[in-house]
């Protein structure tokens, strides 16, 4: 069986309508349109109620069909995680800040649908934190709700901390689901010390949005390590890739009559907890040594001045590979010149990892290039700075 595959302007209003009737089936699939897309196929298998184009930080595309029991799964499994034994009796409302072509704008979308509330869009175009905060001032719901990326957190944060009108309000929300990337650590602590309830959602298209959040997994999820890597398992899996039927095979592996989504992302798995680590990829070997640059850029993001740097490989003449501190000219420091900043982090990383994963240089950029969904774009990074 077969249903249409329906291409759907990226605007709120349009997606959220294609949605509702995707969900109960009275409708086609849907799939959000996005600048550069390409022709999709007319038809997909009934099951699939959502198509999302990806493709992530290493910019290789994939298309992820979703079906109308994993979106609600996921839907349900977030508003149980955010409100506890209570959330069914409360009525929540969501903010919507990020594009409806990623997982986590449509997701914004879903729980509304769920609520029976709509939500409120923020301005497209740069993010603006007062005109965010003038939104959570209109929510009339018992809860109110946002998603939003790190950088789009540590605006809200730099606003508060100088306005109490912008810290009330932020204050006021139930929760920030802050995703998509590594939080820095230092931000977090910003967020907590101002009474903002951030929670830090971890997922992917595959997943339907974040499945776990502050590491916890939703009810039905199961997460599990192999060889370092974390898979997981339950309700919110995607059926698999468009078109792709060895890719779906690889990342969707069966496992005594359970399907697992392999993450690629390395973790640490304590009283039934994740933490993630890194990449599984997102390894060099330098000099006969192989360096996770997840743990180096976790490591260089402690040092004060370097919370939002990221760290990236360039081939190296000596030792093939090397790892590079990149970060913006805006960025906030202390007083040290980019030699003396540079060594300050060389010599975090040595304690922390051994003096092979030491970085070779630092490097400014007047904007650090990002992708749509705001995750540093690393092939330009990489581009730029090698």
């Amino acid at each position: 069986m077969t249903r249409q595959l329906l291409p759907v302007d990226a605007s709120a209003s349009a997606m959220l309508a294609a949605l509702e009737t995707a969900l109960d089936g009275s409708g086609p699939a849907v799939l959000p349109m996005q600048p550069g897309s390409s022709a999709a196929p007319a038809v997909v298998d009934d099951r699939v109620a959502l198509v999302i184009e990806t493709s992530g930080s290493t910019g290789v595309p994939k298309r992820v069909a979703l079906s109308a029991e994993a979106l609600l799964a996921s839907a349900a499994g977030s508003a149980v995680a955010l409100g506890g034994p209570e959330a069914h009796r409360r009525s929540s409302q969501w903010i919507l800040a990020l594009p409806t072509h990623y997982i986590a704008g449509v997701n914004v979308l879903l729980r509304s649908i769920v609520a029976g509330t709509r939500p409120l869009e923020a301005p497209t175009g740069s993010f603006d934190a007062r005109a965010f905060c003038g939104l959570v001032e209109r929510l009339d719901a018992d809860a109110g709700f946002a998603a939003l990326v790190p950088a789009q957190l540590r605006m809200l944060v730099d606003a508060a901390e100088t306005s109490t009108s912008v810290r009330d309000a932020l204050a006021g929300l139930a929760g920030l689901l802050v995703g998509g990337q590594a939080t820095p650590a230092p931000l977090l602590e910003r967020s907590a010390a101002l009474g903002i309830r951030v929670v830090r959602s971890y997922g992917s298209s595959e997943t339907s949005g974040g499945c776990l959040y502050d590491g916890v997994p939703f009810a039905g999820v199961e997460p599990r390590l192999v060889n370092g890597e974390l898979l997981i398992a339950g309700p919110v899996l995607a059926e698999g890739y468009l078109g792709e039927p060895d890719r779906t095979a690889t990342a969707f592996p069966d496992d005594g009559g359970r399907r697992w989504y392999r993450t690629g992302d390395t973790a640490e798995l304590v009283d039934g907890v994740v933490r993630v680590t890194g990449r599984a990829d997102n390894v060099i070997i330098s000099g006969g040594v192989n360096i996770s640059l997840d743990r180096v850029q976790a490591v260089v993001r402690s040092v004060p001045g370097l919370a939002e740097a990221v760290v990236v490989a360039v081939p190296d003449e000596r030792f093939g590979q090397a790892s590079v501190i990149v970060t913006g000219v805006g960025t906030p420091l202390d007083q040290r010149p980019d030699d003396a900043l540079l060594q300050t982090a060389r010599d975090a990383v040595a304690e922390a990892l051994g003096r092979p994963a030491r970085p070779a240089r630092l490097v400014r950029l007047a904007e650090l290039p990002l992708l749509a969904s705001g995750k540093p774009d690393l092939v330009a990074l990489r581009s730029r700075v090698g």
